[in-house]
């Protein structure tokens, strides 16, 4: 009997921890998505909003690692300048949740330009839970290389 219960408790215990996981999974992925509507409507002041006073940011067509909120608030305010606005949507995300810390890696595309130009980037976003919300502390995109080309034999 003991035994049972043991196991009983041990059990429920697993299913708490796996739907805590999957909660904050999706909190991630809410968290990631917000950051792209932030983006897709280019409110600077809203998307540095969502990075924790200490991040580090490598944008995609950054030349620098930036580490303050001005310069995060600069980047995007120089990308929200443009005359035609970029737009991103995520195409794969894999999302890691590591207590109070979690990480979401994938591809994402830009689309940018009067003709609508379509960029394939890949992404990096860690967050960190403060007072929770999920913040992000380290950020990192660049645009997928260009496959080589096959070589003539």
């Amino acid at each position: 009997m003991r035994i049972a219960i043991v196991l009983t408790g041990l059990l429920l215990a697993g299913c708490q921890t796996m739907q805590a996981t999957d909660a904050s999974r999706k909190e991630i992925l809410a968290a990631s998505q917000t950051w792209a509507d932030a983006f897709n409507q280019c409110d600077p002041g809203r998307i540095a909003a969502l990075y924790d006073r200490g991040a580090a940011m490598w944008g995609t067509t950054g030349q620098n690692i930036i580490t303050t909120p001005e310069g995060i608030l600069q980047y995007f305010t120089a990308a929200c300048s443009l005359p035609v606005k970029p737009k991103v949507a995520f195409v794969e995300q894999n999302v890691r949740v590591h207590g109070d810390i979690a990480l979401n890696s994938g591809t994402y595309v830009f689309t940018a330009g009067k003709q609508a130009l379509q960029f394939p980037a890949r992404f990096s976003f860690a967050y960190r839970s403060v007072e929770g919300r999920w913040m992000i502390v380290d950020f990192h995109s660049s645009l997928k290389p260009v496959p080589p080309k096959p070589s003539a034999s």
